[in-house]
C-alpha cells in the first residue's frame, strides 16, 4: 500500500512516497479502515519540518477518515461500511485530561494517517458525521474538536455570549461556526481584509485588521461597550496574549490553544489578576467529547470550511501552502 514517511534528514523535501506492507486483518477489538482523507494542522507541519522532533520513517498526519472494511471480534460499535474518523489522543477516552505530550498522537509519537489502510483499536475512532465526506470528517479530529472543547466543553458557551477569535485558520473558523450555531456574537481578527470579508459572510459580527489596529484588545472592549469578550480563543501565544487579556471581560475565559508567536514569553500577570479571568491551556479533547461534537454536527447546521484539497502524493506542496498563511479554514488531503 502507499504511504508517506519522514525521510532523513527530516524536512518537506524528504517526505517519501513508499510502498509498505498491508496491515492485514483486524484482531480482537480492532478495525481495518480504508483511509480517504486528512487535513493539515500546524502540529503536522512541525513534525514534517523537523521543528517538533519525531522518528525517521514516521507516517505523518494526525487526522484521518475513511471506511471500515473489516471488524475484529468483540467490536459492536462499528460495522463494515461505516465512515469513521480518528482521535487525536486515542488513549484518552473520557474524563479529565490525562495526556501532556504527543507520545501516542498519530503522526507524531506513532504512525499517522498519510497511508491507504490502517488496523487500529476501535476505540481510536468515532463515527464520522453523517453528511461529511472523508476530508470534511478528518477536519474534526484536531481543529474542530479543539474549538468545540474551548467554547462548549470548557467555556460553557451559551446564546448571547461574546466570542473573540484570532485569525482565520482551521480552529478559528471552526470556532466561528460553532459560536454562531450556538447563538453567540463573534468578533474575529486577521491581517487580511479579504479574509475578514469572508468571515463576515459566515456571520462574524465584528472584524478587525490587527495590522491596521495594533491595540485590538482595547478595540474589542470599546466594541462591547467596555465590558469585554466572554470567551477568547487564543492561538497566538506570547505575542498576542496581552491583547487577549485586555479584550476579555472581568471573569471571562481565555482558551490558550496555540503558540504561533513563540513557545514562551511574558504574561501580564497583574492585568490577568485584575480581570479575574480564567486562562486555560488545552490540547484537543477526549474521545467522548468528540462523540458529543459529532452528534452536534449530525444536526446539519454546519460543515467545515475546506480551503483547498491536495492529493496525498503532493503532501509537501500542501504543507508549503500552509506555510504561506494564505489559506482560510482547513487544507485537505484526499486519496
Amino acid at each position: 500500500m502507499k504511504a508517506i514517511a519522514l525521510g532523513s534528514p527530516i524536512g518537506l523535501d524528504r517526505l517519501m512516497l513508499e510502498e509498505r506492507p498491508d496491515p492485514g486483518e483486524p484482531g480482537p477489538g480492532e478495525l481495518r479502515v480504508e483511509l480517504h482523507g486528512s487535513t493539515l494542522n500546524y502540529h503536522d507541519l512541525g513534525v514534517a519540518t523537523g521543528r517538533m522532533p519525531s522518528a525517521v520513517g514516521r507516517v505523518p498526519l494526525a487526522d484521518g477518515a475513511g471506511k471500515v472494511t473489516a471488524v475484529g471480534t468483540g467490536v459492536t460499535e462499528f460495522a463494515v461500511g461505516d465512515m469513521v474518523v480518528s482521535c487525536f489522543f486515542p488513549d484518552w477516552q473520557d474524563g479529565a485530561p490525562r495526556v501532556g505530550d504527543f507520545s501516542r498522537t498519530p503522526g507524531d509519537g506513532i504512525d499517522g494517517f498519510a497511508q491507504e489502510h490502517v488496523v487500529l483499536p476501535a476505540t481510536a475512532f468515532t463515527h464520522a458525521p453523517k453528511a461529511f465526506d472523508a476530508v470534511e470528517a478528518a477536519a474534526i479530529t484536531t481543529a474542530g474538536l479543539t474549538a468545540w472543547r474551548a467554547l462548549v466543553v470548557d467555556g460553557a458557551l451559551k446564546a448571547g455570549d461574546i466570542v473573540l477569535l484570532l485569525g482565520t485558520g482551521g480552529v478559528s473558523i471552526w470556532a466561528l461556526q460553532i459560536a454562531k450555531m450556538m447563538g453567540a456574537t463573534v468578533a474575529i481578527t486577521s491581517s487580511s481584509d479579504e479574509k475578514l470579508e469572508r468571515a463576515r459572510g459566515m456571520g462574524a459580527d465584528f472584524t478587525l485588521n490587527y495590522r491596521m489596529q495594533q491595540d485590538w484588545g482595547r478595540a474589542i472592549r470599546d466594541w462591547t461597550g467596555g465590558r469585554g469578550a466572554d470567551h477568547v480563543v487564543e492561538v497566538g501565544g506570547p505575542g498576542t496574549l496581552a491583547q487577549s487579556i485586555e479584550a476579555v471581560r472581568v471573569g471571562g475565559h481565555i482558551s490558550l490553544i496555540g503558540v504561533l508567536t513563540g513557545a514562551s514569553g511574558e504574561v501580564p500577570t497583574a492585568a490577568l489578576m485584575s480581570k479575574q479571568a480564567r486562562l486555560q491551556g488545552l490540547i484537543v479533547g477526549s474521545r467522548r467529547e468528540q462523540q458529543a461534537f459529532v452528534r452536534a454536527l449530525d444536526g446539519g447546521a454546519i460543515k467545515p470550511v475546506i480551503d483547498c484539497r491536495f492529493p496525498l502524493e503532493q503532501l509537501a506542496d500542501a504543507f508549503r501552502h500552509e506555510m504561506s498563511g494564505s489559506h482560510f479554514g482547513k487544507i485537505g488531503i484526499e486519496w
